[in-house]
């Protein structure tokens, strides 16, 4: 049977990414669609590209552009004026370098190439939107005037937190954007911040960044069933490190 899976912020933890592949029991039939932020947080941001790069070569993969990829990629790029280094660090990018020291030239052109050809948005058949952050037009994605709130926006998610779930969708005060897709997927913001350690869904936006890159498990969810399966949380498997806690 193909399935369609969306799997959450995975913030360089490619151990807990071997897990919920293997637990979800992932074939070459299903469509894997990533949320991005593949880096920052564990120790393993340079693997998890290696991982993500073989994986496309074996799988249907769709790989959505997160905001730390596009941090990372400035940074191997060099463009560091792009980057507030102090904020960078102490939000993972501290490990991500550490993590590179060990890193080949040719490694880094590959991850780069890989970075660079991340997609802001997937819009698949059934008019489910996929997306790492939001979006702020009330139009929708194509109308977005800064692409990059695509991947950094959080008004999208702390909106629909805030309905009020008696409010009718045909409401004149009901926000036109939850009303533009049959579903949103987004990762960006975890649903740790609200206790939860688990995809939470509300407003018929679909939130799978369930804390990875702190105290959580990683998740990977069936779109179309609605299970998932999920890591350990990822400091019993990174025992020794921090990530972005």
């Amino acid at each position: 049977m193909r399935r369609t899976l969306v799997i959450g912020d995975i913030h360089g933890g490619l151990r807990a990414l071997h897990q919920v592949m293997e637990r979800a029991s992932v074939d070459a039939r299903d469509t894997l669609i990533f949320l991005g932020d593949y880096v920052d947080g564990w120790s393993q941001s340079p693997e998890v590209l290696d991982y993500l790069i073989e994986l496309q070569h074996r799988h249907h993969c769709i790989f959505i552009r997160g905001n730390h990829d596009e941090l990372v990629l400035n940074w191997l790029e060099q463009r560091n004026e792009n980057i507030d280094e102090r904020q960078w660090y102490k939000n993972g990018g501290e490990a991500t370098v550490l993590a590179y020291q060990k890193v080949s030239e040719a490694q880094k052109k590959d991850h780069i190439t890989f970075l660079k050809a991340l997609k802001n948005y997937h819009l698949d058949d059934h008019n489910r939107l996929f997306v790492h952050a939001g979006f702020t037009n009330m139009n929708g994605i194509t109308y977005e005037y800064y692409p990059r709130m695509l991947y950094w926006d959080r008004t999208l998610w702390e909106t629909a937190l805030a309905l009020p779930d008696a409010l009718p969708t045909d409401s004149l005060f009901y926000p036109r954007r939850f009303t533009l897709y049959t579903e949103i997927y987004i990762g960006h913001t975890p649903v740790t911040k609200i206790g939860q350690t688990v995809p939470v869904h509300k407003a018929g936006v679909w939130n799978v960044d369930t804390g990875a890159a702190f105290t959580g498990p990683l998740t990977l969810l069936d779109v179309d069933s609605k299970v998932f399966w999920q890591s350990e949380p990822l400091p019993q498997l990174y025992p020794n490190e921090k990530g972005r806690n």
